[in-house]
C-alpha cells in the first residue's frame, strides 16, 4: 500500500486501467470547496468520488461536480450529515436511503449501481454513521443504524458480486485504528458494543472486507481522521474511522490504497483525508 504521510508531494500510483474510487467526509462542501478540494480533485483521476457530511443543498453540490453525475441525499437537518456519490460514469440505477422510513430523510445512505465488462455491475454506497455519544439517545440512532447496516449488507450481496460501501463510518475496528485506543475505551467510536458491529460485517458472519486494511497490513493507521484540537494532525494522533469495505470478490480486485494526507496542517481542506482505493474490474 501506498501512503503520503511526509510532507511532499505525493508519488501517486498511475490507474493502469484500474477503477479508483475515493471516499471522503468533507465536513462541509462548500467550505471544502473554498480551502482547496477541487485542486486535489484535478490531481487524482478519480472515477467514483463519494463524499459525507456535504451539508449543501443540490443546486450548490451539481454546480460543483458539472460534468459529473450526481448522486445527492440531502438530510432534512440543515446544515447536517448528507452524502454524495459523484462519478464520471452514468449509473443505472440509483437508490437513496438504506431502507428503513426512520432514516427515510437523514442524509446517511446513497446506493449506485454501475455497469461492468461482461455483463456484471457494482454497487457502491456512500454512507455516513452516526458519531453517536455514549448514554445518550444520539448513541441509540447509532446501534440503530448499525442494526440495520447488518441486514443491509447481505442484501447488497446478493444484489451485486461486486458491492462496496464506503465512507464516515465512526467506529475504529481495532486498537490498531486509534492512537490513542485505551483512553477511548469508553467514548463513541470505540465503544466494545460498536465494535462487535464490525466484528461481524468482517468475520464468517456477513463476510465483507476491510479493504483498506488488508491492503494495509497490520500497522497503526493509516489514520483518515484528526481532532481539530491541540497538535492532532502535527503528531499524528488519529483515528482511522473512514473506510471501504467489499464483498470477498471486490475486494480481490483492490490494487493500491492511498490516504491523502495533507502535506501541513494548515493545507487540509477537510479534518478527514480522501481515502483512494484502485480496483483491477
Amino acid at each position: 500500500m501506498t501512503r503520503d504521510d511526509t510532507p511532499t508531494t505525493p508519488a501517486y500510483a498511475p490507474k493502469r486501467g484500474a477503477l479508483r474510487i475515493a471516499t471522503v467526509n468533507v465536513n462541509g462542501l462548500r467550505a471544502a470547496w473554498r480551502k482547496g478540494m477541487p485542486e486535489w480533485l484535478a490531481t487524482r483521476d478519480v472515477d467514483i468520488l463519494c463524499m459525507q457530511e456535504v451539508r449543501a443543498p443540490d443546486p450548490f453540490v451539481n454546480e460543483y461536480f458539472e460534468g459529473w453525475n450526481v448522486l445527492h441525499a440531502e438530510a432534512d437537518a440543515k446544515g447536517r450529515a448528507g452524502v454524495a456519490i459523484a462519478s464520471r460514469e452514468a449509473p443505472t440505477e440509483t437508490r437513496i436511503g438504506i431502507g428503513e422510513d426512520y432514516f427515510a430523510t437523514a442524509g446517511r445512505w446513497v446506493e449506485a449501481d454501475f455497469a461492468l465488462k461482461g455483463g456484471e455491475q457494482l454497487t457502491v454506497v456512500s454512507a455516513y454513521v452516526h458519531s453517536g455519544e455514549a448514554g445518550t439517545p444520539k448513541q441509540d440512532d447509532k446501534y440503530r443504524f448499525l442494526d440495520v447496516m447488518l441486514k443491509r449488507l447481505p442484501e447488497l450481496a446478493e444484489h451485486s458480486k461486486y458491492a462496496l460501501v464506503v465512507g464516515d463510518l465512526n467506529v475504529g475496528h481495532t486498537p490498531l485504528d486509534i492512537r490513542n485506543w485505551k483512553a477511548n475505551q469508553k467514548r463513541a467510536g470505540f465503544l466494545p458494543e460498536e465494535r462487535a458491529y464490525f466484528d461481524r460485517f468482517f468475520g464468517d458472519e456477513i463476510g465483507w472486507k476491510d479493504v483498506h486494511r488488508e491492503l494495509a497490513g497490520q500497522v497503526d493507521g493509516p489514520y483518515t481522521w484528526w481532532s481539530q484540537r491541540g497538535r492532532a494532525f502535527d503528531n499524528d494522533t488519529g483515528w482511522r474511522i473512514d473506510y471501504q469495505m467489499a464483498t470477498p470478490a471486490l475486494a480481490a480486485a483492490a490494487k493500491n490504497a492511498v490516504v491523502d494526507r495533507a502535506t501541513a496542517w494548515d493545507t487540509r481542506w477537510s479534518d478527514h483525508a480522501p481515502l483512494v482505493i484502485d480496483y483491477k474490474l
